[in-house]
């Protein structure tokens, strides 16, 4: 299956943590860094997810999120220290290509805040992302 979302991050599960609706996978990808999504038990349980499986991260570039500073202090789950490789900028929106050692990330962000975060490439950023926006396929 090919798909649209331009974040497809490989991983093995380092942890699932079952809950009597959802379940919260842990995600460790192959360049370090770490993700985590909140899906249902069924998917879950139909998936067959158990730490070890190689499994893959599904986000499309729109649900992530873009961050500077120093640190972030935020409800989302996933904040992954990054560096901006590439500002591509349009009309209205900007895409911002990240790395996390080996792990390429992709955000869709208004150019607005390209510009008030001051984004181009080399700066240090955060890719910021919702346990509950992320896909887990395998």
């Amino acid at each position: 299956m090919k798909l649209s979302a331009r974040n497809q991050l490989v991983g093995v599960i380092t942890a699932v943590k079952k809950g009597a609706v959802n379940a919260e996978i842990d995600l460790k990808l192959a360049g370090g860094a770490e993700v985590s999504a909140v899906i249902t038990l069924a998917s879950a349980q139909k998936l067959g997810l158990k730490e070890g499986k190689k499994a893959t991260a599904i986000i499309k570039a729109n649900e992530v999120m873009v961050g500077t500073g120093k640190s972030l202090k935020l409800s989302a789950r996933n904040v992954i220290a990054a560096t901006v490789k590439e500002v591509v900028a349009g009309a209205v929106n900007a895409e911002i290509t990240l790395t996390s050692g080996k792990t390429e990330i992709v955000s869709v962000i208004t150019l607005e805040s390209a510009k008030k975060l001051g984004l181009k490439a080399g700066k240090e950023a955060f890719a910021v992302i919702k346990a509950s926006n992320v896909i887990i396929g395998v």
